[in-house]
């Protein structure tokens, strides 16, 4: 069993970037709602506690607390904004609304040494409207900021500490410092979570799970299906049958490549079916984005089922979940924290199912996916793709999804991706991976159902527009638009206007994640 760390969330949109950076210390975490019963928590055997952020202030009545058993327990404990505010409070501290809130870029001061902190000012990022006012017995100041005079509290006895910025995040460039002197110096963690032991682990709980019976993959031949598809494979060997389902929603040439992909590089038993004229019948005149993901879900779970029918019935359906679908999915009422989009392959799918799901990457980010995939020894050309939304090309072709219009965004997309390549600004390595100016982690268009006035050979056009979105990132959870050269989108720019029937003009979308997600749909 891994030395692990526990992460109580609080409903902080940040919770899963704290587990990311535990996880790059080679370090187990799981991150569970801050009310789960201590006894699904202490099974686990935890080395410490990590208390997230969230968006309530601690002196309201009905504000989430730190159950007792984390401090019953001894172990060390390291709160994070709101949960540095929770320890203020519950070990006799006080917590007041701020006079000055502090969002954004801070300067941090340590002002004593310490196992944590590192010495000298540094940045960090502040997003809160309370602050800590006194003290809890025991506790002293470690470090303050211009609004926060109490930016780092800790108890180095009891190996408590607390502190008001984020750590998790990139914005805070001695954060992932501070984790691991956490995780690893002051918890004792041993840092044994690497892909070679992700991989033996999955590989032994979906054999715990699926035993004898007979096994169906849904493949798209993005990264995270084919990487759950080789663990399963690796796993049950013949007891694994794979479908591959062209639904119309695929990039140009995908389907052809799909196919070949899977019977030269997996070896697995791979089953075609073309259903394209069913989902483009059911998403006819469909134009809000949450009715298109559960149209979708819909659709693939009852091809499956009538698939699995053929196949003998197989009673585990293997899908490529990852981190990022689960917390985007998630409940309103999961730790106070706010659904951002439904996933087909999360909340998208019908209640009633002929499968169990077997999704051996639900709790790995996609960098973990790729580290594994490279584990497996799959091929990089399929370990980097760029990735692939579950419902496809729907949820980049805004409006009502018909055959004409997917026929242009497939084109405008192609020839962004083509020029990328060209150019040399996709990441196809891990060395390449988030970098401005070493390449982009994920790039598309996106046709938008806005017309507009334009001029071709002296007439008059009214036609659409495609966006392109093109943003660097390590973890998918954050992400901030590729500053790509001027020079290069005009050549994009001109290529689709010139050459895609049906679009006039070209935008480029320069919106971090947050405040928007990296799909617009």
């Amino acid at each position: 069993m891994h030395d692990t760390i526990v992460i109580l969330d609080f409903g902080s949109q940040y919770s899963q970037l704290i587990a990311r950076r535990v996880r790059e210390q080679h370090v187990y975490c799981e991150l569970f709602p801050w009310d789960t019963p201590a006894e699904d928590v202490l099974a686990l055997q935890p080395k410490g506690f990590i208390l997230s952020g969230g968006p309530a202030s601690v002196y309201a009545p009905d504000a989430p607390r730190i159950p007792k058993y984390v401090f019953e327990t001894g172990y060390p404990i390291f709160g994070i904004c709101y949960g540095m505010q929770a320890l203020t409070e519950a070990l006799g501290g006080r917590v007041a609304p701020a006079e000055e809130q502090e969002y954004g870029l801070a300067h941090v001061l340590t002002l004593a040494p310490n196992p944590l902190l590192p010495p000298g000012e540094y940045r960090a990022w502040m997003s809160h409207g309370d602050r800590i006012e006194s003290l809890p017995p025991g506790f002293g100041t470690l470090a303050e900021s211009p609004n926060s005079p109490i930016a780092a509290m800790g108890d180095l006895g009891r190996a408590y500490f607390g502190a008001q910025f984020h750590p998790e995040v990139r914005h805070t460039p001695q954060g992932s410092a501070m984790l691991r002197r956490f995780v690893l110096d002051i918890c004792k963690a041993l840092p044994t979570w690497t892909p070679i032991s992700i991989m033996k682990k999955s590989v032994q709980r979906i054999r715990e799970q699926v035993g004898d019976e007979q096994v169906l993959s849904a493949v798209s031949g993005g990264v995270d299906s084919s990487v759950a598809t080789a663990l399963v494979h690796q796993a049950v060997g013949e007891q694994l049958e794979a479908v591959f389902v062209d639904n119309g929603l695929l990039r140009q040439g995908e389907p052809e490549k799909v196919v070949t992909t899977f019977r030269e590089n997996l070896g697995v038993h791979l089953h075609p079916v073309n259903a394209v004229e069913e989902f483009m019948e059911a998403l006819r005149g469909v134009t809000e984005p949450e009715s298109k993901r559960r149209i979708i879900g819909e659709r693939f779970i009852r091809i499956f089922e009538e698939q699995a029918q053929k196949l003998g019935s197989p009673g585990f359906l293997v899908q490529g979940t990852i981190y990022p679908d689960v917390v985007e999915s998630s409940a309103p009422d999961r730790a106070q924290a706010h659904r951002i989009k439904t996933h087909h392959n999360v909340g998208g799918l019908p209640e009633h199912m002929l499968f169990e799901l077997v999704e051996p990457l639900r709790y790995l980010f996609k960098d973990e996916v790729r580290a594994v995939g490279e584990a497996l020894g799959l091929p990089p050309e399929l370990v980097w793709r760029q990735p692939f939304p579950g419902p496809g090309l729907a949820v980049r072709c805004l409006g009502e999804v018909t055959w004409e219009r997917l026929k242009r965004l497939r084109a405008a997309d192609a020839i962004f991706t083509d020029e990328l390549n060209a150019a040399g600004l996709l990441v196809t390595s891990p060395g390449a991976a988030g970098g401005v100016g070493e390449g982009t982690s994920q790039a598309f268009a996106v046709l938008l159902p806005v017309h507009t006035v334009g001029v071709m050979g002296d007439q008059r056009t009214y036609q659409e527009v495609v966006s392109l979105r093109a943003v660097t990132t390590e973890d998918f959870m954050t992400a901030d638009w590729a500053r790509l050269p001027h020079e290069f989108l005009a050549r994009v720019a001109s290529r689709i206007v010139n050459e895609v029937a049906g679009i006039n003009r070209v935008v480029y979308d320069i919106t971090s994640k947050p405040p928007a997600t990296i799909e617009w749909e």
